[in-house]
């Protein structure tokens, strides 16, 4: 398989990045909204916010396609008036960073529930250690650091790990992902089988 990324793979990162920058900025009213319940429920969902990352890995499966749609995924959000301003691309790029790890960790050749489950644990990191650098969590009792810590990574396993991975196994089985990937040795056995 070729790991060097061809246009049609960064424009249909593009394509998906721009796609999750309108959801992106359409969560950010909702996790505002879920804030109001207190004891960071808001955490819960803050996953979505790294999903871009997943499910575009998931479907080109090539390194530095988590890291391209986390960032344009940001840059969309922002250029769509984000509440948070510049300091989207920020997030987007260690959140990006922190799923291309994973993936490289695995050398970009897994393509599994818990390697996708492990690539939310890595944006997860990113974007705490980006909340420590702006100060936003670093004042927080240790009781309420650590359930706002154990709910954004029950979260972001939730939506950026299970739910990428049950997404794109149901775009899979439409035969759409199919398009943008090369062909492996079990499109060849099972188009031997039909032919025999």
């Amino acid at each position: 398989m070729k790991k060097s990324l061809t246009l049609t793979d960064i424009l249909i990162t593009i394509v998906i990045a721009f796609i999750f920058s309108v959801i992106y900025k359409l969560w950010g009213p909702l996790y505002s909204l879920v804030g109001v319940f207190g004891l960071h429920v808001d955490q819960l969902i803050y996953g979505m916010w790294f999903m871009a990352a997943t499910v575009a890995f998931l479907i080109i499966r090539k390194p530095g396609i988590a890291l391209l749609a986390e960032l344009a995924a940001a840059q969309g959000e922002f250029l769509f008036g984000g509440q948070w301003g510049i300091s989207l691309l920020l997030y987007g790029l260690v959140q990006g960073v922190g799923c291309e790890l994973v993936f490289a960790m695995y050398r970009y050749k897994s393509y599994r529930l818990y390697v996708t489950c492990l690539a939310a644990v890595g944006a997860t990191i990113g974007s705490l250690l980006l909340d420590v650098f702006y100060g936003y969590i670093d004042s927080l009792a240790a009781w309420n650091l650590t359930l706002l810590i154990v709910n954004r990574l029950i979260g972001a396993i939730l939506i950026t790990g299970v739910f990428a991975y049950y997404l794109v196994e149901a775009l899979d089985k439409t035969g759409v992902t199919k398009a943008f990937r090369p062909i492996s040795q079990d499109d060849y056995q099972m188009l031997e089988d039909e032919v025999n």
